[in-house]
């Protein structure tokens, strides 16, 4: 069976998710740039990054599982929905637990509240009922459009009005939270099927096996892109992380979108044609050139174009943050350009593979980055990423031939 029509409408309706997404984001953070200064920014940041570092620490590679999984979908949703509920409630006590400590950590005291507060994010999503994959393992791009563009819609709506009224920080974590409360109620509402709490010791011991390799990875994952943002916060101030955080975004995401969309089309894909190398090869190829074609462009216009971009979507206020969007410019589109790789290595279930790719990066960044941010600031820790990155060019296509070949 081919299946070059399912994936051609697959990059058309994630194309649009993604870009209509992120179309939706640009609007949300040109005009809470305007509302919120770069220290409300840095002091949010703190909280997402000990959200996401978290979650990454409990990841249990469900999403993954879920797809690789050839039975039926039945079988796990509420063993996996169970899961989810436990780690979400065990992130959440974790988060408040340690607040006082984290504040401590990036010296910024009015971190605490906004740590506190973020806590209820985790706890909810664990409720989500985690059939949503459904619409990736049966490649429902179209619903799953939907799905999404209605959840980040309401995240924003809601993060923007809050942050007219407040004027803080915590207007983000309040869009969050609507985001995750529509998510749940969607996801029951119109996702089959829907799990109840059924214990089943020996599912739980099999996807938290499977999972395990995700966990590593995603830690490492967590390290490498959000490692940077953690030695700025540290070694610099909330205002200059907040700087960061948002170049980041801006320089990254229009090229990171791209690449996410083609993995996530191409991965349910792969898993379909797995025990034929030669298509998956070949397909592969395809992949990479598609993306070169797209990336490269997008890359050229961040990096000549940047601070009329700034000025456009942040205001003067921001001009400061162009030096370094530049940078990451070049950071994104190296790593939208081996962003094909992991999907092929997931799709032959070699998650190992994948975390020793980023445990790679994640040393040639961390070996590079307190010196370079001493010295060049924020830029500094562009040029570590980047560095990282290029490390691990050479283990990505020697794991790729070795599975290729096999």
């Amino acid at each position: 069976m081919r299946y070059f029509k399912s994936t051609l409408k697959g990059f058309s309706w994630m194309g649009l998710l993604r870009g209509s997404v992120r179309f939706v984001g640009f609007i949300k953070l040109a005009i809470l740039a305007r509302i919120l200064t770069p220290s409300e920014f840095g002091i949010f940041g703190i909280a997402a990054l000990m959200l996401a570092f978290l979650e990454v620490m409990t990841e249990t590679g469900i999403n993954v599982f879920l797809v690789q999984e050839e039975g039926k979908l039945e079988e796990y949703i509420s063993t996996s929905w169970l899961v989810s509920i436990i780690r979400g409630f065990l992130i959440s006590i974790l988060l408040i637990s340690f607040s006082p400590i984290i504040a401590l950590f990036f010296k910024s005291p009015d971190a605490r509240h906004i740590l506190m507060l973020i806590s209820i994010v985790p706890f909810l999503r664990g409720f989500i009922n985690p059939a949503i994959v459904k619409f990736q393992k049966k490649l429902q791009f179209h619903k799953e459009f939907l799905f999404r563009i209605s959840i980040y819609s309401f995240d924003a709506i809601v993060a923007v009005i809050l942050a007219f009224i407040t004027q803080k920080a915590e207007s983000l974590v309040w869009g969050l939270t609507a985001g995750v409360l529509l998510e749940i109620i969607l996801s029951f509402m119109i996702i089959k099927p829907r799990p109840t709490f059924n214990f089943e010791l020996h599912k739980i011991k099999k996807v938290i096996n499977r999972g395990k390799w995700m966990t590593f990875a995603g830690i490492f994952n967590y390290l490498f892109y959000n490692g940077d943002d953690m030695v700025v916060g540290r070694l610099l101030n909330t205002g200059s992380l907040g700087l960061y955080q948002v170049a980041y975004k801006i320089a990254t995401l229009p090229i990171f979108e791209i690449s996410e969309v083609i993995g996530k089309v191409t991965f349910p894909i792969y898993v379909k044609i797995t025990n034929d190398r030669i298509r998956i090869w070949q397909a592969f190829k395809k992949v990479t050139i598609f993306t070169s074609l797209i990336v490269i462009p997008f890359g050229i216009i961040m990096v000549a174009f940047t601070k009329p971009i700034v000025l456009i979507l942040l205001g003067e206020n921001w001009v400061a943050a162009v030096p370094v969007m530049k940078v990451l410019a070049v950071f994104g589109t190296f790593r939208a350009l081996i962003a094909p790789s992991p999907a092929v290595l997931l799709a032959v279930k070699k998650q190992e593979y994948v975390m020793v790719i980023t445990l790679v990066s994640i040393l040639g960044m961390g070996i590079t980055i307190i010196p370079l941010v001493l010295k060049f600031g924020i830029v500094g820790a562009a040029y570590s990423a980047i560095i990282g990155s290029v490390v691990s060019l050479p283990v990505i296509v020697y794991y790729l031939r070795k599975v290729l070949r096999s």
